[in-house]
């Protein structure tokens, strides 16, 4: 009988910890899914972040690394520099990426390091309490905003794949989803092509997902889909993103 659907060999056969309807575990199976197919999980090496993805690496069948909180790209370029044949990605929560470790994400980028990071952005602490993130969206109720995120106070929600998208190391950014089957679909093509972007040694590469946190936001899985698509992707557009081209 053949085989249509199994589990991707880049993963690890145990129950995650995620909580009921968060995206994770999807985005775990897509990246898994890509290293397979580009048969590179024997050079493969991730760094797990501090957040909700912190167990990372007892997921993901490949060589882990874990990094003190926002400084993932900085161990990641560590490697990548130091075993150039290697394939490393970061795998990297709001939090995390946008908050504790802004300068990190920044500098890697800017200076076109060979690395690919996998950003999930659910626009609030997951794993500490619900309380507001750089990506909290203006009005968002979170325990640290129960009134919601006034601008006026807490500043605008970073925008990451527009900003990073501006440096000249950059050499490819894609925002996407998993609300459905054919996000799903166009993010892994999105995940693909980050991953063959650093195979092919053309520069830094970034993959950010919106993603769920029914639990934080107070809603039911079906509710936290619903509110990416009619909320989160207004204000944080799917789709490519072109670097802004250097004048002089």
């Amino acid at each position: 009988m053949k085989k249509v659907f199994g589990r991707p060999e880049a993963l690890t056969d145990v129950p995650t910890h995620y909580c009921p309807g968060c995206t994770h575990g999807i985005i775990h199976r897509l990246i898994a899914e890509v290293i397979d197919e580009l048969g590179v999980r024997e050079k493969t090496i991730g760094i797990s972040p501090v957040g909700c993805a912190v167990l990372a690496y007892d997921y993901f069948n490949c060589d882990f690394v874990e990094a003190s909180h926002g400084r993932a790209p900085a161990v990641a370029t560590g490697i990548k520099r130091t075993l150039p044949d290697s394939v490393v990605f970061s795998y990297q929560g709001d939090g995390d990426l946008a908050s504790i470790g802004a300068a990190e994400i920044v500098h890697a980028a800017t200076r076109g390091e060979k690395i690919t990071v996998i950003f999930v952005n659910n626009a609030i602490y997951g794993m500490t309490g619900g309380q507001m993130a750089p990506t909290t969206l203006p009005g968002q109720r979170t325990t640290t905003s129960p009134r919601g995120r006034d601008v006026e106070s807490a500043g605008y929600p970073i925008r990451v794949a527009e900003l990073l998208s501006s440096l000249s190391g950059v050499a490819y950014i894609s925002r996407v989803s998993a609300t459905s089957p054919a996000n799903v679909t166009k993010a892994k093509r999105a995940v693909r092509k980050a991953f063959e972007t650093q195979i092919q040694g053309k520069g830094f590469s970034l993959v950010e997902f919106l993603s769920t946190c029914p639990i934080n936001w107070g809603m039911s899985p079906l509710e936290a889909m619903k509110w990416i698509d009619e909320k989160m992707s207004v204000y944080y557009p799917l789709g490519d993103f072109t670097r802004v081209p250097e004048v002089g």
